[in-house]
């Protein structure tokens, strides 16, 4: 049997929650998302075209909630250092500092949301990065 020959529409990663009302504040108030589904205890949050991250209530979700948190969400801006100085203004938990990996082609930084998951933000250092 062939695989559905349609082309996928939309693509979420789901990330668990203790206290989603927290969570709901750092991706609308300081990262910015904009809320795409309202799936009352998921909350999907529009990362850019086609892309999603929801936060899930975890007393209700497929999976629980676990203190290890081996994911990071990686997130491409097109100003990397911008991000980095908002990033900082806000003294967000765990902030790196500002890294380059000429291996991968680029320039980025990480942090941790409420929860412990790690986002990186990242800009390309060459084409096609």
């Amino acid at each position: 049997m062939d695989r559905p020959a349609a082309p996928n529409t939309l693509a979420i990663t789901f990330l668990y929650y203790r206290d989603l009302a927290a969570a709901m504040r750092f991706y609308e108030d300081v990262l910015g998302l904009p809320l795409a589904i309202d799936q009352h205890w998921c909350k999907i949050y529009r990362i850019a075209e086609g892309a999603h991250v929801g936060l899930v209530d975890e007393a209700k979700g497929m999976n629980n909630w676990s203190a290890d948190k081996p994911v990071q969400l990686c997130i491409r801006v097109p100003d990397v250092e911008a991000w980095y100085a908002y990033a900082q203004h806000h003294a967000l938990d765990a902030l790196s500092e500002l890294f380059v990996n000429d291996e991968i082609g680029i320039r980025a930084f990480v942090f941790n949301d409420p929860e412990g998951y790690q986002v990186e933000i990242q800009s390309a250092t060459r084409p096609g990065a």
